[in-house]
């Protein structure tokens, strides 16, 4: 389990085909503070460290993750947000985020605020009731609060720490971002579909 709060971004420094899985070697400021066996967020995504060398480590990543993440159209050199897993004695400063992407959204549109950013983002219509107004959602494993949520489209509210820490500053119209819902909000309507 997570909270959405990066600790730290990484580089992709490879990507190596193995199968129908894909397994990248990422650089960052606490790959050797890592162990093998280890839950770690990759941009949300939930990934397990398979090996750790110095200030690189590896993971990797099955046809499932690939199609249901962006993680599919990920090149080298792409910098991805990392959080380690939550201790049990940790603030939650975030929210409760399970590194498990429910889907993809693209980067509709980007406005400079004078000191903050807004991110507009296009999403399928069928999830639209997973976000309310002021609610959660995890954008790249970034624990952000939904700003007037419609159909299609919502909008989250970027600060300078978040924008200079994250890659938030790497993302540009078009860019495919990865997604996930507020869990209470899953199971609640869960639990709507089964009363029906």
């Amino acid at each position: 389990m997570f909270t959405g709060i990066i600790e730290a971004t990484g580089k992709i420094i490879s990507i190596r085909e193995e199968g129908s899985n894909k397994r990248f070697t990422v650089e960052s400021s606490i790959s050797s503070a890592l162990n093998p066996d280890q839950s770690v967020s990759h941009d949300g995504v939930c990934l397990t460290v398979v090996a750790v060398h110095g200030n690189q480590h590896e993971v990797v990543a099955v046809d499932e993750t690939l199609s249901r993440s962006n993680f599919g159209f990920k090149q080298e050199g792409n910098i991805l947000n990392l959080e380690r897993s939550v201790s049990m004695n940790a603030r939650m400063d975030g929210h409760i985020v399970q590194g498990h992407v429910d889907d993809t959204a693209i980067v509709n549109r980007i406005e400079e605020k004078n000191g903050s950013w807004l991110f507009e983002f296009s999403y399928r219509k069928k999830e639209a009731a997973l976000l309310v107004d002021k609610g959660s959602v995890s954008i790249n494993g970034v624990s952000l609060t939904v700003i007037k949520p419609k159909r299609k489209k919502f909008s989250v509210a970027i600060i300078p720490f978040t924008y200079e820490h994250t890659n938030f500053s790497e993302l540009k119209e078009g860019h495919t971002v990865n997604l996930e819902f507020d869990i209470i909000g899953k199971y609640v309507q869960r639990i709507m579909e089964l009363r029906k």
